[in-house]
């Protein structure tokens, strides 16, 4: 399939996870620096901010391109047979893409090198099943609300990924975009880059299981494309 014809789709992707991305990060900033060294209040603004960014960051495009700004999310729904593989590359790409302009721009607005290297240690099992379960979780409220409720899938994301920042060892980046984003930073939001692989890969792991998982469940059948 040529890209022609689903532009609009990929700039609002890449504009959604780069506004993502600056809201993780800035928000992380932000917080880090009005908590006097309160780790837990940094992390409940961070984790506020984000959920409610979500929501708004969905319902503003969600019309235009269904709003994954995630590659875990594009991959499940190629699964699903509601979207193309090849769009969902191109998917994937413009999320990254996004998300990467969006630490940029978090660091711009703090004054901050642009492109910094993630000092902060995130790796170990634990952290990896919190990443799987984080995932896990966010798609399965997504195929829920899609079956019975589409109109309360913002909300329900935005809830889902501020219980999950509290809830999971890993504070829940359940996103391999944001995930490379938070690589290039060295703030509160950053994890090292070598411990992302591991993240990614318990992300998609956890969104091929889930796609079955739901399939099961829900005893739904694949789409025809």
């Amino acid at each position: 399939m040529a890209l022609a014809g689903i532009e609009r789709r990929l700039i609002a992707e890449a504009l959604g996870s780069c506004l993502l991305a600056a809201v993780v990060i800035g928000s992380g900033i932000m917080g880090e620096r009005l908590a006097s060294g309160n780790v837990g209040v940094a992390l409940l603004a961070n984790a506020i901010a984000t959920g409610a960014g979500l929501v708004v960051l969905i319902l503003t495009f969600g019309p235009v391109s269904g709003a994954h700004f995630n590659p875990a999310v594009s991959l499940a729904f190629c699964l699903r047979g509601e979207l193309p593989m090849r769009e969902g590359a191109y998917y994937a790409t413009a999320q990254i893409g996004g998300a990467l302009a969006g630490a940029v721009l978090a660091h711009a607005m703090f004054d901050m090198s642009l492109v910094q290297t993630g000092t902060q240690i995130r790796t170990g099992a634990g952290q990896w099943i919190g990443e799987a379960m984080a995932t896990a979780m966010l798609l399965m409220v997504i195929f829920a609300c899609l079956r019975s409720a589409p109109a309360a899938i913002p909300y329900a994301v935005g809830l889902v990924i501020t219980a999950n920042y509290w809830a999971t060892s890993s504070t829940s980046f359940a996103n391999p975009a944001i995930t490379i984003a938070r690589t290039i930073t060295d703030t509160f939001a950053a994890i090292r880059p070598e411990d992302a692989p591991a993240f990614i890969a318990a992300q998609l792991a956890a969104a091929v299981a889930t796609v079955y998982l739901a399939r099961w469940l829900y005893a739904e059948t694949p789409q025809a494309k």
